[in-house]
Order: structure tokens, then sequence, then C-alpha cells
């Protein structure tokens, strides 16, 4: 057996979630347009015959302002530690800048291998022109893919099996993620409330189930000011109302969830809170 720990790194907003879900075949992080969806390390695991990778999904590198922002970060930084591959993924669609240069020198890049994302929504000459202006990180492989339509990334799983070591595997060979199933169910509510909530409440926005009675799941929503519970409640109860239909979709048959929104004064700014609440 043959195994790998590869980390996804990279700026906010870049596709990671969207590439891990490419790279296992099935969706075990949750995706938004909205930077910083990503607040803390998701494994997924994809096993053969005689290899198993497992890869690290991480929050986007940015320039912190509260606590919340701060401890991701470190997350981030702390999942390009004692593994075996990092892959930077870049945004094919914005210039490579000085966020993209400032993580790459988060790690040693001359081992990396740069993942341009996103190359569906460019030209082929953008393509070419961003992978030319990327060469100057000094990377080990680069590679162009689309997480959104899967193309280039049986060839990113080939070069990233080519990296692996001899080892026992570490997970079941069925097993896709190690995300516990109500944390799982969070994170799908914060999904949809992403998908419906705009300004700074998305970022004011955390999830945990409270109660777990199968097929009963409670989960809680935390806001930070009493403003913004009505806001997650929507008018007569209609946005919390989408949301519980989107997420059952995603839950299995028979599933009964409740919703219920409390506020916890400006808890992305203190860090026992932030911390309180898994992140």
């Amino acid at each position: 057996m043959r195994t790998a720990f590869i980390s996804l790194v990279g700026r906010p907003n870049v596709g990671k979630s969207t590439l891990l879900n490419a790279l296992i075949g099935k969706k075990i992080s949750i995706v938004s347009d909205k930077p910083q969806t990503t607040r803390t390390r998701i494994r997924g695991i994809v096993t053969t015959a005689d290899t198993q990778l497992v890869f690290v999904d991480t929050p986007g590198l940015h320039k912190a302002t509260t606590a919340l922002g701060e401890r991701v970060n470190a997350t981030a930084l702390e999942s390009m530690r004692d593994v075996d591959v990092v892959c930077l993924v870049l945004d094919a669609t914005q210039t490579v800048g000085t966020g993209d240069k400032w993580v790459s020198e988060q790690l040693d890049v001359s081992k990396a291998i740069v993942v341009l994302n996103k190359t569906d929504a460019v030209s082929s000459a953008k393509i070419l022109a961003q992978l030319s202006a990327a060469s100057s990180l000094g990377a080990a492989e680069y590679f162009p893919v689309s997480a959104k339509t899967g193309e280039g990334v049986e060839a990113l799983l080939l070069a990233l099996r080519l990296r692996t070591v001899e080892g026992d595997a570490m997970f079941p060979a069925e097993m896709v993620s190690e995300t516990p199933q109500a944390q799982w169910i969070a994170e799908l509510v914060r999904e949809q409330l992403l998908a419906v909530t705009r300004d700074e409440l998305p970022y004011s926005i955390a999830t945990r189930v409270t109660e777990w009675e199968w097929p009963r799941v409670r989960c809680e929503i935390v806001v930070e000011r009493e403003s913004q519970k009505g806001m997650v409640i929507g008018k007569s109860g209609q946005v919390l109302k989408k949301v519980g239909i989107e997420v059952r979709k995603q839950m299995p048959e028979g599933a009964y969830l409740e919703l219920f929104v409390v506020v916890d004064k400006d808890w992305q700014h203190r860090a026992e809170r932030v911390e309180r609440l898994g992140y």
C-alpha cells in the first residue's frame, strides 16, 4: 500500500472546497461564492487497490480582523505541516498577486504543486498567461484544472499518486470523509444560509447541532446581534423554511430537522466563543 497526505491551501474563494469534492467524487465540503466559507480542516479520502490519498481542505488564508479570522488562518497554516504534498490552489480568473505570493512563502513551494483552478471560466490564452505568471512562484509542478467540470482532475490525481510513499492505509477503504454526521448537517445549514444572506451577515453566522435523537435533529443558528436574528428567520419564517427544505433534501429519508436562531453578541470577536463553537 502507498499513501499520501495532501493539503489544499490558498487564498479565500479560489475553489479549494469544490476541488476537494471533485477529487473525492462526492460532496464532502460545503461550497459558496462567499470567501471564508471553510472554517475548519476537512479531510477527504480516495482509496484504490494500492493507494490511499488523504486530502485536507483548509480555510482560505487572509488578513484576519477577528478572533475567528485568526483561528481559521492558524488552522490553515497548521494543515501544511506534516503532510506529504501541498497543493497551492490559484484562481484562473484572478491575477496572480501578492496574496498568492504570501501564501507561497508560508510553505516550501519548491516541493509544492500549483493548481490553477476555474479554467472553465477563462480562455486558453488566459490559462497560458496565468501559468506563465504563476511560474515565478517556483513550484515543482503546475496543473490547470476545472473543479466545476472535472477537466484536469484525473491528471492531477495521477500526479499525486506518484507522490505517495509506502505505508499502511490510515482509513477504511469505504470511508470518504471523517466529518461527523452532526457536524456535516450543521455545515449544510450554514451553506444554505450563505446562499440566501448578504453583506456582513454570512460571517456572523455559526451553526451547531445541539440535539440528536434520530430521526429528530435540532440545529442551532448563532448570530451576533438581535437585528440579524430576524434576517435569518425571514418574514413569516420563510428564510428558515427554505433552508430547512434544501438541507432535508441532502439528509437521509425520514429525517426531521428543527432550526432555532440564537444571539451570541459579537461571538466571532471573542476567542473563547470561537473555540466553544468548534473553530
